[in-house]
């Protein structure tokens, strides 16, 4: 895919992509804030702004009316790392969204109505998916265990309700003021739409907008772990049930590629090693998982189960650990390495079809370093070696690196 790149005097970096076989296009703005830079003392603040954006600004009352008006589909979300804003709408009307996304990088209209509604919404979201769900605090819990002093300890909705509450104004204004501005902000813009319209329209309704503080974010790094770390919960849920953590590097360490297919032999696709072997044929599994970070900062490798009728959570925990080190003693066989390979690329390319999708992931590389990244993944996964992961997974998946929290009836 050809990726254009380049950036306004005021440090917003635009990157794009024409794909002319449709007619739509898509927009998409990714801050470099998220809930790892809040006060840990006060944190959700990232993601209720995220909310709060969607409520007017000064030039523009009612968003949700100027983006229905131009047939237009728009929304967000913040993880860890960062918020990320989309729009998608017809080629004709692409100027609104530039137009849009402009105002609300400068204008946001905050006020006291407002946050009322969203923050009762966003502790609503907290009670619906954390406090009654089954197992809703289980990667809250997990995080606090693996994480003692990085800001990824805490969830991106917050620490909890009281925090959520807390939050004012005052608050929400500052770190608008200081994290909302064009040289904290990656604009990918994808679709029916070519390099000179973009860098046109760019130009006109963000070149105007004043660069921000420069930010210097001292985020403290977290010490290596050297001992397991485990968390007993007796807690009324239909089964009992354990969450496993290990520490990996960050989203550029040479072996996050190695990681990532090494989640898949253990937990990705329908015939991966922990369904067919835990689930499938011995029966002590009803359900497992595995998946890793895609975090900037160095993230957590996860492994997930619960127990057969009849089987104790001890003894699915064996079953994981025999199949940890099985693939930490014997190389994965060049079949099983081809087929989560193919996996990965057939799910890329697919994902990579839709517009959307493609600006997102552009603004995201760009992030990294360079929206060209791309264009690479796919060889850079091809190029991961069997004896790699054996390396990797003999090094990291190892009881001293590794926190369990487990949900006991």
């Amino acid at each position: 895919m050809k990726v254009n790149r380049f950036s306004l005097d005021n440090g917003l970096r635009v990157v794009h992509a024409e794909m002319p076989e449709t007619r739509m296009v898509a927009l998409n703005l990714l801050f470099d804030v998220g809930s790892r830079d809040e006060d840990p003392e006060l944190t959700g603040l990232a993601h209720l702004l995220e909310h709060l954006m969607f409520c007017g600004t000064t030039h523009v009352p009612d968003y949700d009316a100027a983006v229905q008006n131009a047939g237009a589909f728009t929304n967000a979300w913040t993880n860890t790392d960062i918020t990320n804003y989309y729009i998608t709408l017809p080629y004709q009307n692409v100027e609104t969204a530039f137009c849009l996304e402009s105002d609300r990088m400068c204008s946001l209209n905050l006020q006291p109505q407002s946050l009322k509604v969203q923050q009762q919404v966003v502790m609503e979201e907290f009670k619906q998916n954390n406090l009654n769900k089954p197992f809703g605090q289980a990667f809250h819990h997990l995080r606090a265990l693996a994480y003692k002093t990085h800001p990824y300890r805490w969830p991106t909705i917050g620490k909890d309700l009281e925090h959520i509450s807390r939050i004012n104004l005052t608050n929400l204004r500052e770190f608008y003021s200081y994290h909302y501005a064009p040289n904290n902000a990656i604009l990918a813009v994808t679709g029916h739409i070519s390099l000179n319209e973009v860098q046109h329209l760019a130009i006109k309704w963000f070149a105007h907008l004043p660069s921000g503080t420069a930010i210097a974010r001292k985020l403290t790094p977290e010490p290596p772990q050297q001992e397991k770390s485990t968390l007993a919960l007796q807690e009324s849920t239909p089964t009992e049930a354990f969450y496993m953590a290990f520490h990996i590097g960050h989203r550029l360490d040479t072996r996050f590629h190695v990681f990532d297919l090494m989640s898949d032999v253990l937990g990705g696709g329908m015939s991966n090693r922990l369904r067919n072997h835990l689930v499938y044929k011995s029966g002590v599994a009803l359900y497992t998982n595995c998946f890793i970070d895609n975090s900037l900062d160095p993230g957590l490798f996860y492994i997930c189960g619960k127990p057969a009728s009849g089987v104790t959570l001890t003894e699915l925990e064996e079953a994981v650990w025999k199949e940890i080190q099985a693939l930490s003693s014997q190389p994965v066989s060049q079949e099983e390495f081809r087929k989560v390979k193919n996996q990965f690329e057939s799910h890329y390319v697919f994902d990579n079809l839709n517009y959307l999708n493609v600006a997102t992931n552009l603004a995201f590389y760009e992030l990294l370093g360079d929206a060209n990244l791309m264009n690479e993944q796919v060889e850079r996964y091809e190029n991961v070696t069997a004896e790699q992961v054996l390396q990797s997974a003999s090094e990291c998946l190892v009881e001293s690196n590794c926190s369990v929290v487990k949900y006991l009836i």
